[in-house]
């Protein structure tokens, strides 16, 4: 941690002098923040400025990585209700809209295109990604050919936010083979030059010696991030997402150190912090009774030096709570802030299993459905539905309705024991959980509770 590194608190105070921009200190051009009404009508969504082009970009940004589907089996995008989403969410202030070639089975560039070209093409920021994940499409031809696709698909002639994906994930020689070695970087920096790509980025996860040669590049003046999207929540903010012991707060604080405007994503850890412990819930809505769980979540990451804050919204419902948190945003404030971070102590210690359902391990060779398992297990915990004493009366009761609700979650063919810990799973997490391992723990617990020995 960096000497200079700012707390959350300090910025907490600091925002409460200012209704309009916000000053961060150390900073002299910040992404800052409109004056906006108090009441909530169409039109009231908090927007935040881009300091590198002038974008005014709503703090609520769209996540195109869990569009809404026809049905769960053949994955086709629904696109009726696409259309109708991004409607509602244009006409009520947001305009980022976050997609990749590799989201939706490859779809979601397609949807987004047919959606958002419906619409004036400068009321709408579009950024999505170089996902050259694959061996065969980390050649510069494999690689350009993606990046000329992803124009096609989304009906335009220029990207405005374009990113380096998962940068981290599979250490520093994947992240020099995807985008140096190939020439890749000097491509986008031209393009970047020629308009094409109006701001350059990249997203991060795992290995934080990527992190920061890529900021040491930026320091001296190699190449400029005109952003960074990383993963922050109040569980990160002091908890590491990942094997590496890095906080979301570090992360934080070192783009704000250099001025960088932060996107960030998994606000809601891939819908853990909307399903949260019973407990948390309760405390909760004693607070803020007339406002989502979720809502908690998403105010915490619109901290100042945020550009936009990413939730993927599958249903419309998604999309009205979301755009209600943000229209206008009301700041976390001091006693919030604490009350946050003693949630979180107490969410890290129930156990869930760090999945945020991205989905980037899958498909699995022999067929388990990865997510589905732990969705299923860190629900059942976050429910209190973990019968574990047989001499609780309601032990039988809690035993079936656990077992019953995960044959109706998760296909039989498709449950923990199908897992032969193949390791094949391991480099794609972007949260470097250890699957094999937690497929076994939700394995081992389901037999017991078959066997009547939990």
């Amino acid at each position: 941690m960096k000497d200079n590194n700012i707390s959350r608190r300090s910025f907490i105070r600091i925002s409460s002098l200012a209704a309009g921009a916000i000053a961060i200190a150390g900073c002299t051009k910040p992404a800052t923040e409109s004056n906006e009404p108090a009441h909530k009508q169409p039109g009231d969504m908090t927007k935040r400025t881009n300091p590198n082009t002038g974008d005014s970009v709503s703090v609520l940004g769209y996540g195109c990585m869990r569009l809404p589907v026809v049905d769960a089996d053949s994955g086709v995008i629904d696109q009726e209700a696409v259309n109708e989403q991004v409607d509602y969410a244009l006409e009520h202030g947001v305009n980022y809209f976050d997609s990749s070639p590799m989201y939706c089975k490859g779809k979601s560039e397609e949807a987004m295109g047919i959606a958002l070209s419906r619409h004036p093409r400068d009321s709408y920021y579009i950024a999505t990604k170089l996902s050259n994940f694959a061996p065969e499409s980390q050649s510069a031809e494999a690689s350009e050919a993606m990046f000329r696709r992803s124009l096609e698909l989304f009906k335009t002639d220029y990207i405005d936010y374009y990113l380096l994906h998962s940068v981290g994930n599979g250490g520093l020689e994947n992240m020099h083979r995807r985008y140096f070695d190939n020439g890749m970087i000097d491509f986008m920096k031209e393009q970047r030059a020629k308009g094409v790509i109006r701001n350059l980025g990249f997203s991060f996860h795992g290995d934080i010696a990527c992190f920061n040669e890529l900021l040491e590049m930026h320091d001296r003046g190699d190449i400029h991030w005109d952003f960074v999207q990383i993963q922050l929540n109040y569980i990160n903010w002091e908890h590491p997402a990942e094997d590496n012991g890095i906080t979301a707060e570090w992360l934080y604080n070192e783009l704000v150190r250099r001025q960088i405007p932060a996107v960030i994503m998994e606000p809601l850890l891939g819908g853990r912090l909307a399903n949260v412990p019973a407990t948390v819930f309760t405390k909760m809505k004693e607070r803020r009774s007339d406002e989502s769980v979720a809502s908690w979540a998403f105010r915490f990451a619109a901290m100042p030096g945020v550009l936009t804050v990413l939730s993927g919204m599958t249903y419309m419902e998604h999309v009205k709570d979301n755009i209600a948190t943000y229209s206008p945003l009301q700041d976390i404030d001091e006693d919030e802030h604490l009350f946050l971070m003693t949630s979180a102590a107490a969410i890290v210690e129930n156990g869930e299993i760090p999945c945020t359902a991205c989905a980037y391990c899958m498909p699995c060779p022999y067929g388990v459905d990865i997510p589905g398992n732990f969705a299923h297990f860190n629900k059942c915990i976050a429910d209190d539905n973990m019968p574990h004493d047989r001499r609780d009366p309601d032990y039988a009761r809690a035993r079936r309705a656990y077992l019953v609700s995960y044959d109706r979650s998760v296909e039989r063919m498709r449950q923990a024991d199908r897992c032969i810990a193949c390791g094949s799973c391991l480099s794609a997490c972007p949260q470097s959980i250890d699957i094999p391992a937690q497929l076994a723990r939700v394995d081992k617990y389901t037999e017991q509770l078959k066997q009547n020995k939990a």
